[in-house]
């Protein structure tokens, strides 16, 4: 982050969404959660608007990281920011709230996705957070009604 702040200084250029998303992305496949995170903070509070892709990518991270209330804050953000809540953003929330074990949760996010938006991830991830929690008859009802949508197993 250091480095970051230190290149825009010496160099004076102007950093955009492009940039931190850039960073935040990286943040979020090392599993650096705490660091997108902040990087999603530097973005508002620099003026620079924050967009779906970023805050998704900062949710991943908290999801690798099994940090779903952090997960949930962020969509909810997203939500009273009136960003695009997007597939990804929905995915990654819900596989944080099955590694968290909190299928009340999944099946709620689940049920704000719209019925022609939800994918196969979403069914996975949705079923997953039944699974985990020993709700296999809520797991069970999810594969039905994938069927029934005729959404692709895997």
């Amino acid at each position: 982050m250091t480095f970051f702040l230190s290149w825009h200084e010496t160099n004076k250029y102007e950093i955009n969404y492009y940039h931190y998303t850039v960073v935040i992305d990286a943040c979020a496949k090392t599993t650096q959660w705490t660091k997108a995170l902040q990087f999603l903070g530097m973005m508002t509070q620099s003026e620079v608007e924050s967009n779906t892709i970023a805050a998704s990518a900062v949710i991943s991270a908290c999801e690798k990281a099994c940090r779903w209330e952090n997960a949930l804050h962020i969509l909810s953000v997203m939500s009273q920011s009136r960003m695009e809540l997007d597939t990804i953003a929905f995915n990654a929330t819900i596989s944080a709230c099955a590694k968290g074990n909190t299928w009340e949760r999944a099946l709620q996010l689940f049920s704000d996705v719209a019925e022609s938006e939800a994918d196969t991830m979403t069914f996975n991830a949705t079923i997953s957070a039944c699974e985990s929690s020993g709700e296999w008859e809520k797991a069970l009802s999810m594969f039905s009604v994938m069927t029934q949508r005729k959404v692709e197993c895997t």
